[in-house]
């Protein structure tokens, strides 16, 4: 009877994790979709319509309040939830292994580009340190990024290639999951390679806008660019 009950209380404490994970992935895809339409758009409108984009799109993830509960938290509770989730009952999980797409995508993209693309474009700029001397948000712009794809090309297409790649695999591999667990339908269910040329062809436009801002020349004070250099340099993989 106990066993019973020990497994009841289980499945119920794996539904509510599940439900966890599920809930915080609108708000995350909300971001993406903000974060990541500003380079996209410079295949139109160059630096110049990313740059507004990118600074419109601070209204909503950048403020105290947006990022806090709409990023952050959301966020938090999406890595706890499901790294919860594996721990106390790891056949949960199952048929996907940690070698799986959603798994893989998710850890390369928690231990390695997120933390990476975080100290990078938040840390680093505001250190108010010389020569750095806090780059303000408003000084962050799309010049910041073209700065580190002019001066340190082969990391930058690397680590922002990596990091989209691997959050829109795993976006897309998490939808099916969602779709098919909340809607119980399977007319929509895509095949493993279907959903890779998903994520690819939502990759396409991003990097193609990047690729369209690393031909741009760069319009920027040349002091404010050796800030701009001092902060991508302060991290260790710019270094290399």
């Amino acid at each position: 009877m106990s066993a019973k009950g020990d497994g009841s209380k289980l499945r119920q404490t794996v539904a509510v994790l599940t439900n966890v994970a599920h809930i915080s992935a609108p708000f995350l895809s909300v971001f993406l979709i903000v974060h990541l339409s500003a380079p996209a758009l410079a295949n139109v409108g160059g630096s110049s319509l990313s740059s507004t984009v990118m600074l419109l799109g601070r209204e909503y993830y950048q403020t105290s309040f947006g990022e806090r509960y709409f990023l952050f938290m959301p966020l938090a509770a999406h890595v706890a939830s499901s790294i919860a989730k594996r721990i106390i009952n790891p056949r949960s999980a199952s048929p996907r292994k940690i070698t799986s797409t959603l798994s893989l995508a998710a850890y390369s993209t928690l231990l390695i580009f997120l933390p990476i693309h975080f100290y990078t474009h938040r840390v680093s700029p505001a250190n108010p340190s010389s020569p750095i001397f806090a780059v303000g948000p408003s000084e962050t712009d799309y010049e910041f990024i073209k700065t580190g794809l002019a001066r340190f090309p082969w990391r930058s297409w690397i680590l922002y290639g990596g990091l989209v790649a691997s959050v829109m695999l795993h976006a897309v591999e998490g939808a099916q999951i969602i779709q098919a667990s909340r809607f119980a339908s399977r007319k929509f269910r895509m095949r493993p390679r279907t959903r890779k040329i998903v994520a690819g062809a939502a990759v396409v436009p991003v990097l193609a806008g990047l690729w369209t801002l690393s031909k741009e020349p760069l319009m920027v004070f040349a002091s404010l660019a050796e800030r701009y250099e001092a902060a991508f340099a302060r991290s260790w993989v710019y270094r290399i």
